[in-house]
């Protein structure tokens, strides 16, 4: 799928306004999942997206600024936090209240769904926590 098409489902699902704020969307979430996952998993992800939207997810993984043993920890588990810190971060990442940045951060989840491989997005639903699992597509959030 190319970038264009990607923001635009984003756009369409999330119904935002411009193809802006969609681009700041799919970010926004991008980056705070990187955070929230395995870097491994992390990787994967990027590598079946377009290279624009992959570049959010490797700039996370590549920036972990911390002491080398959290580096390692947050490689192999990703960072834990919760639903109310998710929706924070992208509440913050896209200038948005955190109700806006849980729906939008939905609709990004439910296109990466249908963007990548559906073992990759089984993966992705594995590591998540069960509240951050929900904002997958009700098949894809019962199946992890």
């Amino acid at each position: 799928m190319r970038y264009e098409e990607l923001t635009g489902q984003v756009q369409a699902h999330a119904d935002l306004p411009d193809r802006q704020a969609a681009e700041r969307a799919l970010r926004a979430t991008l980056e705070t999942l990187a955070e929230r996952i395995p870097d491994g998993v992390a990787d994967h992800l990027a590598a079946q997206l377009p290279g624009e939207a992959a570049e959010s997810l490797r700039r996370v993984v590549a920036g972990h600024e911390t002491s080398p043993q959290r580096r390692a920890d947050a490689r192999t588990h990703g960072e834990p936090f919760d639903l109310t810190t998710f929706a924070g971060r992208v509440a913050w990442r896209s200038r948005a209240s955190e109700d806006t940045a849980v729906r939008e951060a939905t609709a990004v989840l439910e296109v990466l769904d249908a963007a990548v491989s559906p073992e990759l997005m089984l993966k992705v639903g594995h590591v998540l926590p069960p509240d951050i699992r929900e904002l997958l597509p009700s098949s894809r959030a019962r199946e992890s």
